[in-house]
């Protein structure tokens, strides 16, 4: 098992990585505020899960919500049924919220957790490779609007993040595709020794293999944990964790979010992104292919949905909670390993680079 540090003073918490924790790791309990705890997961997840978490919290009060799965219940309506069995169940400040599931539980139960009593304690049980290695650490919560994605949240860190790695077992194939461009993003902001890492074992991580994906799930946490801990909020350099993701927003919220999944999403508004990169004199032609053929080969999307033109991402990217004072602001690379802020990016910039990344990856849609 391997134990890192996300450092946030006399807020730090530890993440656990391993395999077999599910079930066996008891000392979860130690980062429970009191006896009770309210397990939050999702239909999916409760059969093959839920009886290893309810054995290691033994001896403690439990309570369940079992809410339905997938984005497009990542809503206030859906949330109120996790207050719902608070308040039904006379939950005290004491009690711990465990989310036991993938980034939209986890989302939906930190919330909850800094909203209820105006704020308790939770413990993240991350299920899928997207909220292992991204939303699980960080203390990032929030539900979608229809208008935008993540619209209504708050900063609210975790007790510990528990993460066994024999979860991704039962994971979808598209599923996990989805969050190795999570993983991807690690080495594009800031580490390219870990890009160069993708490169090299490409197939080891589609093929599942338990020390790669051991490896890349370390490296991102590890990654995500330094960022963090300089910047818990968000006024600097965390804002380097959004390459692609006001791209990638723009989709879900235009597909309802029920289309492409979030990874699939950032994989696009990361490929239009390069291609902006490129645009202002960063990146070379053979960077941004280079970086397109690593996508690719791990079987993520490069272009948008069909009939989603580059004025419609205008118009929802400008919804985006990352937009200051009206204009865009979206992370670029300087180079392939280094991110940087670019403030007030001019529309006619981002729809070039949208069109100029439709027309690279591929032919058949419309472009205006």
């Amino acid at each position: 098992m391997k134990i890192l540090t996300v450092d946030l003073g006399t807020r730090s918490y530890p993440i656990f990585i391993g395999d077999g924790l599910l079930g066996t790791f008891k000392a979860i309990t130690e980062y429970a505020a009191g006896k009770r705890i309210l397990i939050v997961t999702n239909e999916t997840i409760a059969p093959l899960y839920l009886s290893q978490v309810n054995s290691m919290f033994a001896g403690f009060s439990q309570d369940v919500v079992v809410l339905p799965d997938g984005e497009r219940y990542k809503t206030l309506d859906v949330l109120n049924r996790i207050f719902d069995a608070l308040i039904d169940g006379k939950h005290t400040r004491k009690t711990t919220l465990v989310a036991l599931g993938g980034g939209v539980v986890g989302d939906m139960t930190g919330f909850a957790a800094a909203c209820y009593q105006r704020g308790v304690a939770f413990i993240q049980v991350p299920t899928t490779l997207l909220a292992q290695v991204d939303s699980s650490v960080g203390g990032k919560t929030a539900v979608n609007h229809p208008l935008g994605k993540n619209m209504i949240g708050a900063f609210h860190q975790p007790s510990c993040v528990l993460i066994d790695v024999d979860t991704l077992k039962t994971l979808p194939e598209r599923e996990y595709r989805s969050g190795l461009a999570e993983v991807i993003k690690y080495g594009l902001i800031r580490d390219l020794p870990f890009f160069e890492w993708i490169e090299a074992n490409v197939s080891a991580l589609l093929e599942r293999d338990p020390a790669a994906l051991a490896y890349g799930i370390e490296r991102s946490c590890q990654n995500k944990a330094d960022i963090v801990a300089q910047d818990e909020t968000e006024a600097g350099i965390r804002a380097w964790l959004n390459l692609g993701h006001t791209f990638g927003h723009a989709i879900e919220a235009w597909e309802h979010y029920e289309g492409l999944l979030h990874g699939e999403a950032v994989a696009i508004g990361m490929a239009m992104a390069i291609e902006m990169s490129l645009q202002r004199g960063h990146l070379s032609d053979s960077d941004v292919n280079r970086v397109s053929a690593v996508l690719d080969k791990l079987g993520l999307p490069l272009l948008p949905p069909q009939g989603m033109t580059p004025d419609i991402f205008i118009e929802y990217m400008q919804r985006d909670k990352k937009i200051l004072d009206g204009g865009l602001r979206l992370v670029l690379l300087e180079c392939i390993g280094q991110a940087y802020i670019c403030e007030n990016s001019p529309v006619a910039d981002v729809i070039r680079a949208i069109q100029a990344s439709i027309k690279r990856h591929g032919a058949g849609l419309e472009v205006r």
